[in-house]
């Protein structure tokens, strides 16, 4: 039997929203721009969909802007955001441990005229307040924090982070990554301070191919696909119906039962740590903070034979981004970790449907790796 440990990477539809994505396809498949009948009831379930979303990301339904992905959320918050603020400074704060999605719309600014400061990690991975604090300048006129880091589950401090830097110049525009946070730790978007946050279906049991950028009340975002007037003149396309419709009962299910999935994350990541820490020597848990990831490394190791060990068992766990594809982890690296631990460390996540019997199948294989390795280094 497979299980399955790479949910950082993508989820499983769950099957409220596999029900919404086919009943979109096949019995509401009107265009909601459509003025007749059928079109009127699409437009319904498309608003009462993006109340849905809006409802667990804590914020008002006008407020939730469909996209394709959290990539192009993040593209789009950045890249425009950077744009509109940059007429009173081009000086943007970040850091070295963003996703790609962030990374690239940065180099794409750059190119531009901006200038890039990128702070790096504490030693569990988050962003600290008097990093950010300090790196402000006169000029500065973006920020972009991740809330949850995507390979060691950090939690950047962005509530108390957008409070000081508001206070101090309330016109810098500040955009968060949530692909990780999302549904996963307790937060509100409207609370948060921020101007901007992406958020993703397919990381929280809705289909690929959808997302949402929350975009803050007041803020005039420019558009960053043009045609006609959906998504309030912002996002032009004929709306992806049976993907939205799944993301928003995908959200209404997981923030029902928010609280109760929270502590069994919670409960399955410890439980994880404390065998793991007992019964292999060296380990290295790396980070910490969001509920559902586990970032470990058995150094000495190299990270591909452990994931192969573990394939054999039919236990899938990633080494780290998706997005990565092979290369050596940034994120890591700008830890300031040694190098047979960026070498040997996996990427375990954790989501509604992990069992306590499948955290054990891993901490289980993990310590036979780590044994069965060893025997052969030591030959």
């Amino acid at each position: 039997m497979s299980i399955y440990l790479d949910n950082a990477a993508t989820t499983r539809v769950c099957p409220e929203a596999a029900a919404a994505a086919l009943k979109a396809m096949t019995e509401e498949y009107a265009n909601p721009s459509s003025t007749h009948k059928m079109g009127r009831n699409a437009k319904k379930l498309l608003d009462d969909a993006r109340a849905k979303v809006a409802k667990a990301l804590g914020c008002a339904s006008d407020e939730v802007y469909f996209t394709s992905c959290g990539s192009e959320g993040d593209n789009w918050a950045i890249i425009q955001g950077a744009r509109y603020a940059g007429r009173k400074g081009k000086h943007i704060i970040s850091s070295a441990a963003e996703h790609s999605a962030v990374k690239k719309s940065l180099e794409v600014l750059e190119k531009e005229g901006f200038e890039i400061t990128l702070l790096y990690p504490e030693k569990d991975g988050s962003i600290s307040k008097e990093s950010v604090l300090a790196a402000l300048r006169p000029d500065t006129c973006f920020i972009s924090l991740m809330l949850v880091n995507n390979e060691v589950g950090a939690i950047t401090d962005i509530a108390g982070i957008a409070k000081a830097v508001k206070a101090k110049n309330p016109n810098i525009l500040i955009h968060s990554d949530a692909v990780q946070a999302f549904l996963k730790i307790p937060f509100n978007a409207s609370k948060l301070g921020v101007d901007l946050l992406a958020v993703s279906g397919h990381k929280v049991h809705a289909p690929k191919g959808i997302g949402a950028l929350y975009i803050k009340k007041g803020l005039n975002l420019p558009a960053y696909i043009t045609g006609a007037g959906q998504e309030g003149g912002k996002r032009a396309g004929t709306e992806a119906m049976p993907q939205i419709l799944a993301f928003g009962e995908a959200c209404e299910s997981a923030h029902l039962g928010f609280a109760e999935y929270h502590q069994r994350l919670k409960d399955l990541r410890a439980h994880a740590s404390q065998r793991l820490e007992t019964e292999i020597e060296d380990v290295v848990i790396i980070g910490g903070g969001a509920p559902q990831l586990l970032s470990v490394a058995l150094p000495g190791y190299r990270s591909e034979v452990i994931m192969n060990f573990l394939e054999s068992r039919e236990i899938y766990v990633s080494k780290g981004s998706a997005c990565k594809k092979g290369r050596r982890s940034q994120v890591l690296e700008s830890m300031k970790l040694p190098p047979e631990v960026i070498d040997g460390a996996i990427r375990v996540s954790f989501c509604r449907y992990t069992t306590l019997e499948e955290v054990d199948a891993l901490c289980d294989a993990l310590r036979d790796a780590h044994q069965s390795l060893r025997s052969s280094v030591r030959r």
